[in-house]
């Protein structure tokens, strides 16, 4: 197991006056479905030539995020990741996720052709 060093960044100062200010990233607060803008699209580059579906645009902690992509994963039949606040779907199911994000009451918006 990795430990979390304390100090991000700093490695000496000589400074008396200085004051380390801890940045925390906090998550976002999930918004309500019908508040989140979610984009739909199918996506090729750098996948070997293999077709994905990614959901962009999701507003919200990563633990909502992983749970909305298991559930469209689930839903579609396949496999697929969460990371970096999109959602990866393999295969081609454009059609299928925007019927259930829909279903599901997000505002989802169909991105390419």
């Amino acid at each position: 197991m990795k430990k979390k060093q304390r100090y991000s960044g700093v490695v000496y100062s000589t400074d008396e006056a200085f004051h380390y200010q801890e940045t925390d990233s906090l998550e976002e607060e999930t918004l309500p479905n019908h508040k989140q803008q979610l984009r739909v699209m199918l996506d090729k580059k750098m996948r070997g030539g293999k077709t994905v579906t990614l959901i962009t645009g999701f507003v919200g902690t990563s633990h909502d995020l992983e749970a909305l992509g298991k559930k469209l994963k689930q839903k579609c039949g396949v496999g697929g990741s969460t990371k970096d606040g999109e959602i990866i779907v393999q295969g081609d199911f454009k059609q299928r996720i925007l019927q259930l994000l829909n279903e599901e009451g997000y505002r989802v918006k169909p991105v390419g052709g």
